[in-house]
């Protein structure tokens, strides 16, 4: 071990532990496509192109965000893999895409084997879920750009469809019917607003109660992001799904309007899905109440997944969707109109609040519904934060 290194802040030591309690984390993952063994330099995959005739890969990254502050006051560290897992399989299955392989980046002000592994096995666990091999990844420590027990965690998955079946919403129409699945709460985005209502505004900690929650707040903010891709996948083997989309960042305003083609606005009804706890509570604790606007331009609101399908298509969505364990509601229908999302809500004095892809978000506007001109502040495209 180079003893001058340890000393400016690096223990190669303490990474090769770490190295060696990741193994099993990963071989748990593998796939039969999987090249090479673990340890190498770089990760291979022999895709089988027995299995398609215009294989089209897809890729997706993201991170966790502020969220790791949480893993961090709460010290539990096995479940933010799980959800950085999610952040990017789950946008690669909106195209229709297998995830095939993961890889991980965790960059460290210190090397602690503990904690490592416990990040790796919720990778790990994620990638399971997602059917998906985690092929490689990177543990960077970097003492002075993070402090002792900090870490950032990113992750970027690689998944395959074949072009005839690449869906990106090109096909939605009106008439067609808006499919959502539940989340498990926050997911992985608005900590930031979350974080400053919880622990500035209401002066909590994580071990004390949400009342809403039945829980702390430790636990509600860390329920890990659901991962969607095996219910999403069987349903494209029996079902011509036109359109997807995953609620993250933006919210349903700034994620759902993503899929819709021009001519084509979604109106959702939020009082047809159950609100997660969570965002009562956080209702109640903010000293100046979120908007309409900043609850459905922020949070996911209770929907984690939405998909766009013909009418005739309804009961077999169901029955596919819940025998996967996707709990599916029916939120919506698209019409004809200008491209945009009209949400009917209680959270908004009118009942409505509307995000239109031209002009931005409005509003407490009732009459959008049928056809009212928006106002309200511009916004782009999509969407991202934390």
């Amino acid at each position: 071990m180079s003893e001058a290194y340890r000393k400016a802040g690096v223990d190669i030591a303490a990474a090769d532990r770490s190295v060696a309690r990741m193994k099993r984390h990963v071989e748990s993952t593998r796939r039969s496509e999987v090249w090479g063994a673990f340890g190498g330099f770089g990760g291979g995959f022999a895709l089988d192109m027995a299995r398609y005739k215009e294989p089209v890969l897809v890729s997706g990254t993201d991170g966790v965000g502020t969220k790791l502050l949480v893993a961090r006051a709460v010290g539990r560290h096995d479940t933010v893999g799980i959800d950085c897992v999610a952040m990017c399989v789950n946008d690669i299955v909106v195209h229709g895409a297998e995830p095939l392989f993961f890889l991980d980046y965790l960059a460290v002000g210190r090397v602690d084997p503990d904690q490592v592994e416990a990040v790796v096995s919720g990778v790990a666990a994620g990638c399971r879920e997602a059917g998906c091999a985690l092929i490689g990844g990177e543990t960077a420590e970097m003492p002075g750009m993070y402090a002792p027990g900090d870490y950032d965690l990113a992750g970027f998955a690689v998944g395959v469809v074949e072009r005839a079946r690449f869906v990106d919403g090109s096909r939605v129409r009106p008439g067609d019917v808006v499919i959502g699945l539940p989340s498990a709460g926050l997911h992985s985005n608005g900590f930031s607003l979350a974080r400053k209502i919880v622990f500035e505004d209401a002066g909590l900690s994580v071990e004390d109660e949400l009342p809403e929650c039945g829980a702390t707040v430790g636990e509600v903010l860390l329920a890990p992001t659901r991962i969607y891709v095996r219910a999403i996948l069987a349903l494209l083997e029996r079902v011509d799904v036109r359109g997807m989309a995953h609620i993250t960042g933006g919210g349903l305003l700034d994620n759902v309007i993503r899929t819709l083609p021009e001519g084509c606005r979604a109106v959702l009804d939020a009082t047809a899905w159950e609100e997660p706890p969570v965002f009562a509570a956080l209702r109640r604790l903010a000293v100046e109440s979120p908007t309409a606007e900043d609850l459905y331009q922020t949070w996911n609101m209770g929907i984690g997944f939405v998909c766009m399908i013909a009418q005739e298509d309804v009961d077999r969505t169901m029955a596919v969707l819940k025998e996967n364990g996707g709990r599916p509601v029916q939120i919506g229908r698209v019409e004809a109109g200008d491209r945009s999302v009209v949400i009917r809500t209680p959270h908004a004095a009118s009942g409505v609040v509307m995000r239109r892809a031209e002009t931005g978000v409005a509003v407490d506007k009732s009459d959008e519904a049928s056809g009212g001109g928006p106002g309200g502040a511009h916004r782009p495209e999509g969407g991202g934060g934390v």
